[in-house]
C-alpha cells in the first residue's frame, strides 16, 4: 500500500494513504518522528513511571497515576473496545504500530532526532495497544477539577458552608477556552465560520499537533492530540467542521472511606452504605526515582473506586475517586473514526453521542447550512452532595443512578462557548466568569458581516471587564488618604482603557495593584486560616493554594456585600500605596507577563516573549495574581474554520509543528502566535512539498 507524506511551509505533516488503517499507521509514525520525546513522556506519565528519568519532582504525579489506576483503566478500556468496536481497536493498533516504527533511535527516527533522550539517559520504549487510551486519560483526568471538592471541604471546615460561594469560580487549569460559531446569515460568503482557541498549560512541545489526514474514506485537517489517533477536538473535513470547549461539568466523585486491615494480614476491608464491610483490592507498587531512593506506593480500590488520599491503617480517613471510565470501561474512542468520516452536522452529532470524557461543549457547521451546539460526554446522576463535596461512602444515597442526557440548543446566527454558565449549567458546579463570553458576543454583534480572515481580532482582544470592581473601589475611595504618589497611581488607573496590552504601563500598574490586593486579603485573619492546606498529596495542592483562589475570585470578593468586616476600599487604597512605595521605574505589562511553557527537562534556555492578555480577557494568557505575572497557561492553538472554502481556514500554535529543539519548525510559529497572526490552512496537495518521493513514484507507476 502507498503512503504519501507532505509538508507545508510550517513543517505541518499532510498524510495520504490508501486506507484508514495505513493512514493511522502513518500518523503514528510521523508523530513519533516529530514528537518522540513528548510521546515517551506522555507514555510514562500514563503509566506512573516518569520519575524513573525525571527524578523526585515527578513522584507526586506518578503516585497519583498508580493510585488512580490510570494504566489499568486504559488496559480495561482497550479490552472493552476490542469487544464492542473491533474496527476502532484495529485502527488504534495500527497507529501504535506506526509509533513504534517511528520511535527508533536511528538517524532520522524520532529517538535519533530528539536530544532529550541522550540528556536523560532514557531509551525509547515500546507502545502497547492501550497506550493511546492511557495518554488520553492521563491528559484529561484532572479536567473536571475534582480536587476543588477538597478546597470546598476546607472552606466549610474553616469558614462555614456559606463561605463556599465566595470562591465559586474556576482557577486551576480548565477554564479560558473560547469558541464561537457565526452562521452564514452573518458572513460575507453565506457560509458559517467557526473560531476559537483551547486554553491549556503551554507545553514544549505543544499539546496540539496540526495535521492533515486523507484516504479514500475521508480528508480531514485539524488539531490532533499527540499520542492519540485521528483528530478529536478541532477539525474540518471539507464538508463539516467542529470545535469544543470544556463544559465545566462535574463527573467525578470523592468518597471518604472507612478502611480496616483484617487481622494480621495485608487484606483491607471498606465499609459500605449497607453497613457491611467488604474486601477492597490492595497491592503495593514501587516507583523508581532517578537520583534517589525508590518509593513504595500502596494501591487500594474499594467498590467506589481507587483510593487517592490516605490508606489502610492511617489515622485520617482515606478518600477514593470514582470516575466514569473506571466504571464503564469506555473512553469514547468509538467516536473518533465516525468524526473523521463525517460529512454533515448530523454525522458529527451522532459521533459525539459516543463521546465519554472530558465533557465538552461542541459546535459544528456544515456546507449545507447545518449548525450544532450541544454538550457531549458522560455525567452521572447522583446527589447534590456528591457534586459539591467529599461524601461518606457509608452513607445511603451516594451511589450513581444512570447518566444525564446531554443538553443541546438551536443556533440562529451566533453561538458562543467560553466555559461560562449556560448550556451545561445543570451538569456543573463552578464555571468561568461570564466576561469572555459576553465580550465575544459583543464583538460579534458589532458588525453585520464577518469574513474568516477577520476573526483573528477576536482571538487577541484584551479588554478586561473584571477590572471594573477594583477600579470602582478606587474611584469611590475619595475619603481615603493617599500619598501624592498613590494619588497619581489612582488617577492613572482611573484613566486607563482597561486593555491588558503588552506595551501598556497602566496594565502593569493594575496588575501590580491587583496582586497587592490579593496579598493583603490573604493576610486578613478571617481568610488566612485557609493558608495552610491539610496534608493532602502534592498533586492536589494547586487547588488548595489560598492566593490563587483569592486571585481568581477577586472580583466576587471585592463586590460581595459583606466580607468578614474587611474594609475593602481601604484595603485597595493600601495596595495602591504598596505599589507606590516600591518606587520602581514604570514597566509595561509584557515585561513581566511573559510566556512560561512547561518542559519535562529544562533543556535549552529561551528568551520567552512578553504577552498581552489576562485571565478574564478573550486573550486568556493566565497569570496568577498575588503569585506571579508569568503565563504558564494560554491559547494552546487558535483556529478559524471557514465552511465556504476550507483553504480559507486559518490556524496557529504557540511554538511549532516540530518537537525537536533547534529544528527549523520547532518555534517558527511563536512570533505569529504572540502577534495574533494566523497561518493559512493548506490542503491542496500541489502546494505541498513531498517528503517521500519513492512512494510517490511507486504510486505513479501503479497508476500508469
Amino acid at each position: 500500500m502507498t503512503v504519501e507524506i507532505y509538508r507545508d511551509a510550517w513543517g505541518i505533516p499532510h498524510l495520504r494513504a490508501d486506507s484508514a488503517l495505513e493512514l493511522a499507521r502513518a500518523q503514528g509514525r510521523i508523530t513519533a518522528v516529530d514528537r518522540a520525546w513528548q510521546l515517551e513522556v506522555e507514555r510514562h506519565r500514563s503509566q506512573g513511571t516518569s520519575a524513573a528519568f525525571l527524578g523526585a519532582e515527578a513522584v507526586a504525579w506518578d503516585r497519583f497515576a498508580r493510585q488512580a489506576r490510570l494504566d489499568d483503566t486504559a488496559r480495561r478500556c482497550f479490552a472493552a473496545l476490542e469487544r464492542r468496536d473491533p474496527e476502532t481497536a484495529a485502527w488504534v493498533v495500527s497507529y501504535v504500530d506506526g509509533v513504534n516504527e517511528g520511535l527508533g533511535d536511528g538517524l532520522g527516527s524520532g529517538g535519533g532526532r530528539a536530544p532529550e533522550f541522550a540528556e536523560s539517559g532514557l531509551v525509547p520504549g515500546r507502545w502497547e495497544p492501550w497506550t493511546p487510551l492511557g495518554v488520553w486519560l492521563a491528559t484529561h483526568i484532572l479536567f473536571a477539577g475534582f480536587p476543588a471538592k477538597l478546597w470546598r471541604e476546607e472552606v466549610v471546615r474553616r469558614l462555614g458552608a456559606e463561605a463556599v460561594g465566595l470562591f465559586a469560580t474556576d482557577g486551576n487549569g480548565t477554564s479560558g477556552s473560547n469558541g464561537w460559531l457565526v452562521s452564514g446569515a452573518r458572513t460575507v460568503t453565506g457560509h458559517a465560520v467557526i473560531g476559537g482557541d483551547p486554553h491549556r498549560f503551554i507545553e514544549d512541545p505543544g499539546v496540539y499537533q496540526q495535521i492533515h489526514l486523507a484516504c479514500p474514506e475521508f480528508d480531514v485537517v485539524g488539531l490532533a492530540v499527540p499520542g492519540v489517533p485521528g483528530i478529536a477536538h478541532f477539525a474540518h473535513t471539507g464538508h463539516v467542521a467542529w470545535a469544543i470547549t470544556n463544559a465545566m461539568a462535574d463527573y467525578q466523585d470523592l468518597y471518604r472511606e472507612r478502611l480496616r486491615v483484617v487481622g494480621s494480614s495485608s487484606s483491607v476491608e471498606a465499609l459500605g452504605a449497607d453497613g457491611e464491610w467488604r474486601v477492597a483490592a490492595r497491592h503495593v507498587e514501587r516507583l523508581e526515582v532517578a537520583g534517589g531512593e525508590s518509593v513504595e506506593v500502596e494501591v487500594i480500590e474499594t467498590e467506589r473506586g481507587p483510593v487517592v488520599i490516605g490508606g489502610a491503617g492511617e489515622k485520617e480517613a482515606a478518600i477514593s475517586l470514582r470516575y466514569p471510565p473506571r466504571v464503564t470501561e469506555d473512553l469514547g474512542f468509538s467516536a473518533l473514526l465516525p468524526l473523521l468520516r463525517a460529512r454533515e452536522v448530523a454525522d458529527v452529532d451522532r459521533a459525539f453521542d459516543l463521546w465519554a470524557e472530558p465533557v465538552n461543549v461542541v459546535q459544528a457547521a456544515d456546507t449545507a447550512g447545518g449548525l450544532l451546539h450541544r454538550v457531549a460526554g458522560r455525567v452521572p446522576v447522583r446527589s447534590e452532595g456528591n457534586r459539591t463535596r467529599v461524601v461518606d461512602a457509608w452513607e445511603e444515597g451516594r451511589e450513581w443512578r444512570g447518566w444525564h442526557a446531554m443538553p443541546r440548543v438551536g443556533v440562529s446566527e451566533i453561538a458562543v462557548m467560553a466555559n461560562q454558565r449556560g448550556l451545561a449549567e445543570e451538569l456543573g458546579v463552578e464555571f468561568a466568569s461570564p466576561h469572555r463570553a459576553a465580550r465575544i458576543r459583543e464583538l460579534l454583534v458589532s458588525r453585520a458581516e464577518w469574513a474568516g480572515s477577520d476573526m483573528a481580532a477576536i482571538h487577541v482582544d484584551t479588554h478586561l471587564a473584571s477590572a471594573a470592581v477594583l477600579l470602582e473601589h478606587l474611584a469611590g475611595g475619595g475619603g481615603q488618604r493617599l500619598s501624592a504618589e498613590g494619588a497619581a497611581l489612582r488617577d492613572q488607573l482611573l484613566a486607563w482603557d482597561r486593555h491588558m496590552d503588552a506595551g501598556s504601563v497602566s496594565a502593569r500598574v493594575y496588575a501590580a495593584v491587583r496582586s497587592a490586593v490579593v496579598r493583603r486579603l490573604a493576610a486578613e485573619p478571617a481568610l488566612a486560616v485557609l493558608a495552610e492546606p491539610p496534608a493532602y498529596p502534592e498533586v492536589f495542592l494547586p487547588w488548595l493554594a489560598l492566593k490563587p483562589r483569592i486571585g481568581f475570585a477577586l472580583e466576587n470578593l471585592l463586590k460581595v456585600e459583606e466580607l468578614y468586616g474587611i474594609d475593602r476600599t481601604a484595603l485597595v487604597c493600601a495596595a495602591v500605596e504598596d505599589v507606590a512605595a516600591a518606587g520602581r521605574t514604570p514597566r509595561a505589562w509584557g515585561e513581566t507577563h511573559r510566556l512560561a511553557p512547561w518542559r519535562a527537562l529544562a533543556g535549552s534556555a529561551y528568551g520567552e516573549p512578553g504577552l498581552s492578555g489576562d485571565h478574564d480577557c478573550v486573550l486568556c494568557t493566565s497569570a496568577v495574581p498575588g503569585v506571579t505575572d508569568l503565563a504558564a497557561r494560554g491559547p494552546a492553538a487558535r483556529y478559524v474554520w471557514d465552511l465556504a472554502d476550507r483553504d480559507q481556514s486559518l490556524w496557529v500554535v504557540p511554538l511549532g509543528a516540530d518537537g525537536v529543539p533547534g529544528a527549523a519548525h520547532h518555534r517558527d510559529q511563536l512570533p505569529l502566535w504572540v502577534e495574533g497572526v494566523l497561518a493559512p490552512v493548506i490542503t491542496d496537495w500541489d502546494q505541498l512539498a513531498q517528503e517521500n518521493k519513492e512512494n510517490k513514484e511507486n504510486k505513479e507507476n501503479h497508476d500508469d
